[in-house]
């Protein structure tokens, strides 16, 4: 949790000053457009939906660090891969209190659109795409024996807006929406039974282009 309040921290800082820091390296002639590559270093929280199953009443959001990195074909069209570079980390709530925990790492591969001009100090995008999610250590109370989660596979959603800096470095803000319904396993065998978790992301980062 030291790792996540440090990075947060380093993120909103970056934000605070980067505009400052890197005016005098603008010139009249710098421009984003005809940049093909860009990196993008953030946090984000997930939040599942409520009763996802049978006996669970909620599962708690949590952060996690995050990466992204996008080709652009052109200046309006990207192609970008994302996921969480730890793991988040969920704490499940039954009718009578705390279960236990589990953990996931999403991964996702999305086409983009980006709205505007390359240089435009906003540029709203939306994207669609397929994503995985891993399940793990999950530490849930039961009396049948242990519960786990498979790998949940689906479609994710993405809306987002950059603020442009530089030609070189941006900000983003987003929010992801996962179709997550990984089958409930009890000792390793399949219930039969969804989780219905299909959880939302909000993340805020710092980007560059090149």
């Amino acid at each position: 949790m030291r790792s996540i309040h440090t990075l947060t921290l380093a993120t909103l800082t970056a934000l605070a000053f980067a505009p400052a820091a890197f005016a005098q390296d603008s010139t009249p002639d710098d421009t984003a457009s005809g940049k093909h590559f860009a990196v993008v270093g953030g946090v984000s929280l997930l939040q599942p939906k409520n009763d996802p199953v049978d006996g669970i009443k909620k599962v708690d959001g949590g952060p996690a660090p995050t990466l992204s990195f996008s080709y652009y074909i052109n200046d309006n069209w990207a192609v970008e891969l994302w996921g969480a570079a730890d793991k988040f980390n969920h704490r499940v709530r039954g009718p009578a209190g705390k279960l236990g925990t589990v953990e996931q790492q999403p991964i996702a591969l999305s086409g983009q659109y980006h709205f505007g001009q390359a240089d435009n100090v906003f540029r709203p995008f939306v994207g669609v795409g397929y994503y995985e999610s891993n399940f793990s250590n999950e530490n849930l109370a039961s009396d049948v024996g242990h519960v786990g989660l498979e790998t949940a596979k689906g479609a994710i959603g993405t809306v987002g807006v950059d603020m442009n800096i530089n030609s070189t470095w941006f900000a983003r803000a987003d929010a992801r929406y996962m179709h997550a319904r990984p089958d409930v396993t009890v000792n390793g065998r399949s219930t039969g039974e969804e989780a219905k978790l299909d959880p939302w992301t909000v993340g805020f980062g710092i980007g560059a282009r090149f």
